[in-house]
């Protein structure tokens, strides 16, 4: 499937929004990207629909989020699509998290969101070692960065699981807002090449 059939058939629309399209075709080129783009600016389809591509050819991605419950409505909005989606948080009982990474193990999901916190640790990085992971995308990406107000030390590590894996997968970034800062942050902390930078303004930044 094409990335306009994948737009169709699992999220109903005809047409990318602004700066969508540009950002896919990135990744799905093999160019990591740092996407900055407002609240309801439609982000998340900037890495399901290349995620939903590459799980054609059995390539996991790992959305990296620190927010619970946008894993949770995320997820249920993908397997009501027809995806199937887990996520892996503190949320989940012991049990609960031992199913959803064994599900992992066979191959069942080619989207997988992840708390940071989990990445480092033994059982997590077992299983992502022996898959093929495609594609990391780390949602606020901005956490990364001490400049910014949502400074999450464990963001920290992000680098080093990608550093553990057999091969590097194409890392994506993406935020709501940053600074000049923060952006040269993500950068140097996630370790991006090349960023393919694709920025779509607030409304209250258009002329």
């Amino acid at each position: 499937m094409d990335k306009y059939e994948v737009l169709k058939q699992y999220f109903g629309y005809d047409t990318f929004r602004d700066g969508q399209e540009k950002m896919i075709d990135a990744i799905t080129s093999g160019r990591d990207v740092l996407g900055i783009m407002p609240t309801g600016a439609g982000k998340s389809l900037c890495y399901q629909i290349p995620a939903l591509m590459a799980g054609a050819n059995g390539g996991i991605t790992l959305v990296i989020s620190p927010l619970i419950s946008l894993m949770k409505d995320q997820v249920s909005a993908l397997n009501q699509a027809g995806v199937h989606a887990a996520y892996l948080n503190s949320s989940l009982t012991a049990g609960q998290y031992y199913k959803a990474l064994g599900y992992a193990r066979e191959g069942r999901y080619p989207i997988i969101y992840v708390a940071p916190e989990r990445l480092l640790t033994p059982e997590f990085l077992d299983f992502a070692v022996h898959a093929k992971i495609a594609m990391v995308a780390v949602d606020e990406a901005h956490c990364v960065s001490q400049w910014g107000q949502d400074f999450r030390p464990s963001y920290l590590k992000i680098t080093e699981f990608v550093e553990q894996l057999p091969a590097r997968p194409v890392i994506g970034a993406f935020t709501a807002t940053a600074t000049k800062e923060v952006r040269d942050d993500i950068e140097a902390l996630l370790s991006l090449r090349d960023p393919a930078e694709i920025r779509i303004p607030c409304r209250q930044d258009l002329p």
